[in-house]
């Protein structure tokens, strides 16, 4: 591999450990939130056992994600300096108001919200927790803004030395995919955490220590699953108009379509193969992805062959089947889940099989999110600004030994923390409140 791939996939790797994180913070905050004004309101000392419970994941999740968002913000100076060298102008401003407006925010109210309940009134303590969920929220905003802008880049102008500066903030900002990637996002946030916390309670009934405040954490996760499941599959159909609109390679990869078509068939699952053009194996509904992407059975869709530079069509193709796949298993089993509430809210009285199902979808929000992120990232290539900057223009010439070496000291670090992370979360899941 050269050094251009092996650096791809360093970022590849710290981003991939790093959204792990926020995808989790960002809904879990808010859900904390709703667990203190639940107390606030009822006086049920099952809120506050949740609120407690829950504090814990949040404090460790969080510290996890700044720790692996200062690493990544690394990699552009060491792997990619040709990236500020070009879109600094522009890439450099939205960082800071994210650090300006979210962390600060979130680093001046998150010790009330972890150390304060008791030493605080009630009323600074709620509003503590609701402006640490608002900060999550505007880091997410900023980051997802310059991120949508390298997607659909819009309001900037390239000079004659090939620098990338503003003409207009605004649509810098709001950009045209920015509205669908922020709520995309911001969904699958919430999904994710809606079955982090169902499973982990669901882990603390398997191993005989259910009690009310697990059984409200199971309740609100599985409520939450239901309203912000089906709401994604909308957000997610428009999401893929406005990639058609504005990216058809990638659209095109995703479906696995090499030549233009009206009518084009819904590529269920192939092999797909770069060298011939073609899929093999394919198993097709004839015209689906037309009516999915046109909403008429005729519509034309551009195939691959309009396109002299191609993504990696079968990474985008498979971590896109990945993404929807898993998006309809958990809907399935969220359906299940309510069915089962509704029948019996003791959850104490559930098959032991629907808590193992629920244990076993504990973390299935980081596998859609991180399939999901795959399609977006891979499906821009070759392009790091669409349009505007290639990837390979930007790389640092570093020898491949030693990006290989830094790749690998990466990955063992990567897969020792996650594992310390999984396990302390099952620790915390199942020990004594005190």
């Amino acid at each position: 591999m050269d050094t251009l791939i092996l650096s791809r996939i360093q970022f590849a790797l710290n981003i991939s450990f790093h959204i792990l994180f926020p995808v989790i913070s960002i809904a879990m905050a808010w859900v904390l939130l709703f667990f203190r004004a639940q107390f606030t309101r009822t006086h049920n000392i099952a809120w506050e056992q949740a609120y407690n419970r829950g504090v814990k994941w949040f404090a460790l999740t969080f510290a996890l994600g700044v720790v692996s968002g200062v690493t990544m913000s690394f990699q552009f100076g060491t792997n990619w300096p040709g990236f500020m060298e070009k879109a600094g102008d522009i890439a450099g401003p939205l960082l800071g108001y994210e650090v300006m407006t979210a962390f600060f925010l979130e680093a001046s109210f998150l010790g009330i919200m972890l150390y304060g309940k008791d030493r605080v009134s009630n009323r600074v303590h709620l509003f503590a927790s609701f402006m640490v969920a608002f900060g999550t929220s505007m880091s997410a905003f900023w980051i997802l803004a310059l991120n949508s802008w390298m997607q659909t880049p819009a309001g900037y102008e390239v000079l004659a030395n090939g620098k990338i500066i503003a003409t207009d903030w605004m649509a810098i900002i709001f950009n045209p995919s920015f509205p669908h990637r922020l709520a995309h996002k911001l969904l699958a946030s919430f999904i994710t955490v809606g079955f982090l916390i169902a499973g982990l309670s669901a882990w603390r009934f398997l191993a005989g220590r259910g009690d009310v405040a697990a059984t409200k954490m199971i309740q609100t996760g599985i409520v939450l699953l239901t309203f912000a499941l089906p709401l994604q599959v909308f957000v997610g159909d428009q999401h893929g108009l406005n990639t058609l609109q504005h990216q058809p390679a990638k659209v095109a990869a995703m479906e696995g379509l090499w030549h233009t078509e009206k009518g084009a068939p819904l590529v269920a699952f192939a092999i797909p193969d770069p060298a011939t053009q073609s899929n093999k194996y394919a198993i097709e509904i004839p015209r689906a992805a037309s009516l999915i992407l046109t909403h008429s059975l005729d519509g034309e869709i551009k195939g691959l062959n309009e396109f002299a530079e191609q993504p990696n069509v079968p990474m985008v193709f498979y971590s896109f089947r990945v993404m929807v796949g898993m998006g309809f298993l958990m809907l399935a089993v969220s359906w299940f889940s309510i069915y089962y509430w509704r029948k019996h809210r003791d959850i104490s009285l559930w098959p032991r099989w629907m808590l193992r199902l629920l244990q076993a979808m504990t973390f299935s929000g980081w596998v859609a999110t991180l399939a999901g992120w795959y399609v977006t990232e891979t499906g821009r290539q070759p392009w790091l600004i669409y349009g505007v900057l290639k990837t390979a223009d930007t790389v640092a010439p570093h020898p491949q030994s030693v990006v290989a070496g830094s790749l690998t000291m990466y990955v063992l670090l990567y897969v020792v923390l996650l594992a310390a992370y999984i396990s302390v979360m099952r620790y915390l899941a199942l020990k004594n409140d005190h």
